[in-house]
């Protein structure tokens, strides 16, 4: 099978292909880098004139950050969901969506796949949510749903959760028994190749085999990257979320990025846990539990 990959040198591109090649699969890598081995296309610029032809197209590539400016969010995300939609018009579709296209506002318990949410807290939310629109349009697409992937490659979540610690204690939202159903990026590559060759469409939430409280999942990352010393402090959700509007108050006066956001405290300090029916069902994926044990490793190695 011969596949692309957009955003193939970030984290979930680059195991996604890095699992496709290890299937014996060929796989033509799409990146704004240019190198060996490495097929130029910046999303938000002029596509090629032509692209190679391929059994299915993975679009990982993305704008992924709390803050920023919500034009570049909207050319990158939703526009680049668009062209890469619009050059492979027939060609199997597997869009990287987000978790995130759900309501922030409020608990998510066993959430199924509905529709995306009309309102937002940030611009990266929206704009993963109508890219996630955008995706579906095409006529043979589906849009896997991951919340809070993490594993050998992770650029954000691990390594900023470890950035919290100061004094000798972590301090984060929420408490202790909110329950996560993080995603092993073994479970979305997997969750990918098995799209690849179906003809699932719609949208599909993509997770780990359940759900695991936050407090427990704090205590083996410190554990894991040598922190076992470190306390964990909980900040309240509705004062979390007081406090990040005021950071982003003080943001948008200055000029530099909050160091809290609403964005981040939705997320983090209410249940996000999801059905995974289709992803069981249709897809075929029996998904791993939750495993933190490696992530010395991962950070180690610069994840």
């Amino acid at each position: 099978m011969r596949i692309a990959v957009t955003g193939a040198t970030g984290f979930i591109g680059g195991a996604v292909a890095a699992a496709a090649e290890a299937r014996g699969w060929e796989v033509v890598r799409f990146t704004r880098r240019q190198g060996p081995g490495l097929t130029y296309w910046d999303l938000t610029g002029v596509p090629p004139a032509r692209v190679p032809a391929v059994d299915a197209v993975i679009h990982a590539a993305a704008h992924v950050a709390d803050w920023g400016n919500a034009r570049t969010f909207y050319r990158t995300n939703v526009l680049g969901t668009r062209a890469v939609a619009e050059a492979y018009p027939t060609t199997r579709l597997v869009h990287i969506s987000s978790s995130s296209v759900y309501p922030w506002w409020e608990s998510c318990t066993n959430r199924g796949e509905e529709d995306v949410a009309e309102r937002h807290v940030n611009a990266y939310a929206r704009s993963k949510a109508l890219a996630d629109v955008e995706a579906r349009r095409h006529g043979n697409a589906v849009a896997l749903r991951p919340h809070g992937v993490y594993g050998p490659g992770d650029r954000t979540l691990l390594p900023r959760l470890v950035s919290n610690i100061r004094h000798g204690r972590l301090l984060t939202v929420g408490h202790g028994g909110i329950r996560h159903q993080l995603t092993h990026v073994q479970n979305l590559t997997q969750a990918v190749l098995a799209a690849c060759q179906s003809g699932v469409n719609g949208a599909v939430n993509v997770a780990d085999a359940a759900p695991v409280e936050l407090g427990v999942v704090l205590r083996q990352v410190l554990d894991a990257t040598g922190h076992a010393g470190v306390g964990i402090s909980y900040i309240p959700e509705p004062a979390a979320m007081a406090l990040a509007g005021i950071s982003e108050g003080f943001a948008l006066a200055s000029g530099r990025a909050p160091r809290l956001t609403r964005y981040a405290v939705s997320q983090l300090g209410r249940n996000r846990t999801y059905r995974l029916d289709r992803l069981r069902d249709e897809l075929g994926i029996e998904p791993i539990s939750t495993m933190l044990s490696n992530a010395g490793k991962w950070l180690e190695h610069g994840a």
